[in-house]
């Protein structure tokens, strides 16, 4: 049975609109510490502070949006701004002349993913089905990590064309265009609407116990989670060199896109505890296995665990944003997935500081083993969570 069947329209619009603009993004994210760095001039400390400033916008905006979208905010017209916002300012960086207009341009582009994603969340949780909402977020993080996959592919096939970087920057210009004309002409109006009355004041014991549970254990993964750049140094470490690092980032992105829809489909048949725990006990498995591994063991193993680890962040993508679509309030779902957006976000930027610093101070086996290590505390949060909520 095809997903146009299984799926509302909302959802296949949305879905296709991230693939495009993942295309986009893709084409120059992988790029643009090379940009910085050997086109302007400046050090790897601009580098940080240009991602830095960037995540910490996004992470926060997602928790304004939402709340502005529960308060009656139309949720299109909140989407195409975010995704408007990015796709013009993005290309722009191609024409910067200084690295000071690159982290504006860069700041304008998470403005827009801020805006954007819990308004987007909101949508796709309220159009589909209690028991096709893991399928429907599942399959929207597929086809992210599809444009995931192609940008850096089309980057390298205009790169090896001879185009300069720039160039390169403006023609993602096109995938982005296309994104935004289809969600102004493809997805169904959702015209501003007050609430009856006012979403409840944000507090933390005013959100279901489940979704409690999953973003304090959420935003501890992501504490531990090792970034897939640091991924890349461990690789090259073990001997794969510079030509094959675009591939298996496609390559692992491309892994993503196969396991998240079906994973999310499994969360609506067995649950989406169980997915979760089971996920992320498989990300502690690998994160063990990348610390034990030894640089004589070949291609084969880097490549293998390097995949492994993508499919274990694809595996519950979808579980995890069908839950909160599962247990929040009409009237705060959009503020909740911002809440956790928000929290995840926040958490990946000091986690990613307390990896680099153990990688440098004490070498990357430490460094991945002290991510398993919080990574079985956030199960452990997990599962206190679900087993209270049952046995109450």
């Amino acid at each position: 049975m095809s997903f146009r069947v299984l799926l509302p329209r909302t959802v296949l619009i949305l879905g296709t609109v991230s693939f495009l603009n993942d295309t986009a993004s893709e084409m120059i994210t992988p790029l643009l510490p090379l940009f910085l760095t050997a086109t302007l001039g400046a050090g790897p400390a601009v580098v940080g502070l240009v991602e830095g400033v960037a995540e910490a916008t996004a992470s926060l905006l997602k928790l304004v949006s939402g709340r502005l979208a529960d308060r009656g905010w139309n949720h299109k017209r909140l989407v195409i701004g975010g995704y408007g916002s990015s796709n013009l300012a993005r290309p722009l960086i191609g024409l910067a002349l200084s690295w000071g207009w690159v982290l504006l341009l860069r700041f304008l582009d998470r403005v827009g993913k801020g805006v954007r994603t819990s308004p987007r969340d909101a949508l796709i949780a309220v159009s589909a089905d209690d028991d096709r909402r893991g399928l429907a977020f599942g399959f929207h993080r597929a086809l992210d990590n599809a444009g995931a996959m192609l940008g850096p592919l089309l980057a390298f096939v205009l790169l090896s064309m001879g185009l300069p970087m720039g160039h390169v920057f403006l023609w993602s210009v096109i995938p982005g265009v296309l994104g935004v004309a289809l969600l102004i002409f493809g997805l169904d109006d959702t015209p501003s609407k007050a609430p009856a009355s006012p979403p409840p004041p944000l507090t933390w014991k005013g959100l279901d116990g489940r979704i409690r549970g999953l973003i304090l254990a959420s935003g501890l993964i992501a504490l531990a989670s090792a970034p897939e750049a640091f991924l890349v140094l461990w690789a090259s470490d073990r001997g794969l060199t510079l030509a094959w690092v675009p591939l298996v980032w496609a390559a692992a992105s491309g892994v993503k896109a196969i396991i998240a829809a079906p994973a999310g489909a499994l969360s609506d048949r067995y649950g989406r505890s169980r997915i979760l725990i089971g996920g992320w006990g498989l990300r502690i498995l690998v994160l063990i296995l990348l610390a034990l591994a030894s640089g004589g063991q070949g291609e084969t193993v880097t490549w293998t665990l390097f995949l492994a680890y993508a499919a274990a962040l694809a595996a519950t993508e979808g579980a995890e944003r069908a839950l909160i679509g599962d247990f929040a309030h009409t009237r705060e779902r959009a503020t909740a997935f911002g809440l956790y957006h928000m929290v995840v976000g926040l958490a990946a930027l000091p986690g990613a500081l307390l990896f680099g610093g153990m990688w440098q101070l004490w070498g990357a086996r430490r460094a991945f083993l002290l991510a398993a290590v919080i990574s079985v505390t956030s199960v452990v949060v997990l599962y206190h969570y679900v087993r209270v909520l049952r046995s109450a």
